[in-house]
């Protein structure tokens, strides 16, 4: 089963269009969401959510429909935005009491765990944290009330390393039950590299791949050598180039490398800037 399915989704504003998006994120999976600011990822997350209306497609969360039976499926989903939302006045231990009152499987044992584990204050007001602790609580109280789908906006931006790590390594034993999903968009790519199944490349508005991150690389290498040796490359392979008076770099899928060229393992964040960067190669 799909914890999400997304098809053809269209949304535009007056300086930006989401195009024609679609991709599927199996059930016990990691998906993350690559893109640079602007690129679209908070709008789909937002239309995922129902919190703006779409232009065309459609959307099923759950096994749902996101506009028709979204309500059923609510309690299910935990949330963490790049804007936390939290009034400035509460504390961690007031949201405690409000989250009892508003899922039904909360579990306040769960949360303060998470709140002693990441180190947060529980009788600060929420206006006196850091970027990173507020993430931080967004973060606990998601995780507490018995998630299947996680959707996550940029919600390692903030984070020191060490706490990214602590964080994704959290993320990884969440997903450890298939039942439960993750949906993250960020463009810290290190971090998704490190915990993800899939890989979405997402670039003003449109969508230029989804894939499994070990098919994408396995497929795909970096090549550094003379423009001669360029010119014997299929270039239908070439997903990106960069040249300079010294030599020719490219990401190229690896069944189009001719022999004898040697070829470098790629990393997603190299395959990502050279997609979108660097610009296909003619």
């Amino acid at each position: 089963m799909n914890a999400l399915e997304i098809n053809g989704l269209r949304k535009s504003y007056k300086d930006f269009e989401l195009e024609n998006v679609s991709f599927s994120l199996p059930s016990g999976c990691i998906l993350g969401l690559i893109g640079e600011n602007g690129a679209g990822k908070s709008t789909i997350i937002k239309l995922i959510l129902n919190m703006i209306n779409r232009d065309g497609g459609s959307i099923t969360v759950l096994g749902k429909d996101n506009k028709e039976n979204f309500e059923l499926v609510k309690e299910d989903i935990g949330v963490v935005l790049d804007d936390i939302g939290f009034p400035e006045c509460i504390t961690a231990q007031q949201i405690n009491n409000i989250m009892r009152y508003t899922y039904k499987n909360w579990d306040e044992k769960l949360y303060y765990e998470y709140i002693r584990r990441f180190d947060i204050p529980e009788k600060k007001q929420f206006k006196e944290y850091s970027r990173g602790t507020k993430m931080k609580l967004g973060i606990a109280v998601a995780l507490s009330h018995d998630p299947k789908l996680l959707i996550l906006d940029e919600a390692t931006n903030g984070l020191d390393p060490v706490v990214r790590d602590e964080i994704t390594d959290i993320f990884s034993e969440f997903t450890r039950d298939e039942s439960h999903t993750i949906l993250i968009s960020s463009h810290i790519v290190s971090d998704l590299e490190k915990i993800c199944d899939y890989i979405a490349f997402l670039h003003k508005g449109k969508l230029m791949l989804c894939e499994e991150k070990d098919r994408l690389l396995e497929e795909y290498v970096l090549v550094q050598c003379s423009a001669d040796d360029f010119t014997r490359m299929r270039k239908e392979g070439v997903k990106g180039v960069k040249k300079s008076v010294y030599n020719v770099e490219a990401v190229v899928e690896r069944r189009c490398v001719p022999a004898g060229i040697r070829i470098i393992p790629v990393t997603i964040e190299e395959l990502f800037v050279f997609m979108v960067k660097e610009g296909r190669a003619l």
